[in-house]
């Protein structure tokens, strides 16, 4: 018997979901434990990892009793992991461009992944597109908006579907004038109105970066161009996406502003699972949504740029974003420098895409030495 089928034939004797979670020490880790916690009959935790954070690990391991690595210590704990549980679905909630490698170690596994780490689908696409095609891997979206489009195009059919909305909040930003965002704080950008994410992705929602790298995901996730993608800002945070079919009519996913919703859906599919998740109610809510201010927050506006250039466009963007996002919380540029830089390295030639997967990490790599000159 293969490596593959004695995995293929462990996987479906077991009596309940296994979970692996990458990144469990994180927000998204720690939300899908929360979930888990919660459906003990239904899901059991197969492995966990963090990057460095040693004894909430472990304090997990101890409480799911499963095994547990640290990714700091053995970068290449991950196929290895997955060889020895036998996961049904893993969950990648690791932040930044760290969480590509582990992504394709799962779909190379042939392990259904539950993405929650967009910098996997904005840096190598076509490489994990064809990966998960292989294999037969599914990539089962956990980012709330590309969620909901999921769930919205699974039922209605992607011909059907005309156009494409992800909500904003607007992040804590959204009423300040052009030269109050001149002197904002860390402190500031990281009071985040709706969500509670960790310290990279809840700048990019002040900058509205993280609403770019969404809209990269969503045209390439659903197959769309980005005329097809829309932003609206919703500063609520309760419809998290709408699509627009052919023949004009909105519709429209809302439930609270919690991951462990989006999390439920990639852990279920295809099937809803009745859970222990307090049921979202409309009543004596106010709705309101507004067009993304492009001048205010030109990241958004870079990212269409990126994707519609395509090419290596989307892992500089993303590069350069990184690489300023951590300058501005070390203090050494404000906070409408990141835009200013990621501009920067956008103006450089990047219209050669990378022909293998290695290449991506060249690109990236090229990227960020840019950034850091232009800081």
């Amino acid at each position: 018997m293969s490596a593959s089928t004695s995995y293929t034939a462990r996987r479906w004797c077991k009596p309940m979901k296994q979970i692996g979670i990458l990144g469990a020490t994180g927000s998204i880790g720690t939300s899908t434990l929360a979930y888990i916690r919660t459906m003990r009959e239904t899901f059991s935790l197969a492995f966990v990892t963090a990057h460095t954070n040693h004894t909430k690990l472990a304090a997990i391991a101890a409480e799911f009793q499963c095994p547990a690595e640290l990714t700091a210590k053995s970068p290449d704990c991950i196929p290895a992991l997955i060889e020895k549980t036998a996961p049904d679905i893993v969950v990648n909630g690791i932040a930044g461009s760290a969480g590509l490698m582990p992504s394709y170690a799962v779909l190379a596994a042939g392990v259904d992944l539950a993405l929650a780490n967009k910098e996997t689908l904005v840096m190598a696409w076509p490489f994990i597109h064809a990966l998960a095609q292989k294999t037969g891997a599914r990539i089962l979206p956990v980012d709330s908006e590309h969620s909901a489009l999921f769930i919205l195009t699974e039922r209605f059919g992607n011909a059907a579907i005309a156009e494409f909305i992800i909500t904003a909040s607007g992040g804590p930003f959204r009423t300040y004038s052009a030269s109050q965002l001149q002197s904002v704080t860390v402190a500031d950008a990281l009071q985040h109105p709706t969500w509670r994410m960790g310290k990279k992705i809840t700048i990019d929602s002040a900058t509205l970066a993280n609403k770019g790298l969404e809209v990269i995901e969503a045209c390439r996730l659903f197959d769309a161009t980005p005329e097809q993608v829309r932003v609206l800002v919703h500063p609520e945070s309760i419809v998290h996406a709408l699509v627009r079919t052919t023949d004009g009519v909105l519709y429209a996913q809302a439930a609270a502003p919690d991951m462990q919703h989006p999390i439920a859906t990639a852990l279920t599919w295809p099937l809803p699972t009745k859970n222990t998740l307090t049921p979202f109610s409309l009543a004596d809510k106010t709705l309101s949504f507004f067009p993304p201010d492009l001048e205010k927050f030109p990241l958004l506006r870079l990212a269409y740029d990126a994707v519609q250039r395509d090419g290596a466009y989307p892992i500089a963007y993303n590069a350069a974003n990184e690489i300023a996002v951590t300058a501005f919380m070390d203090g050494r540029i404000g906070f409408t420098d990141i835009a200013r830089t990621v501009a920067t390295v956008l103006e450089k030639d990047w219209s050669a895409a990378p022909e293998e997967f290695s290449a991506v990490f060249d690109t990236d790599a090229r990227a960020r030495r840019e950034a850091l000159e232009s800081l």
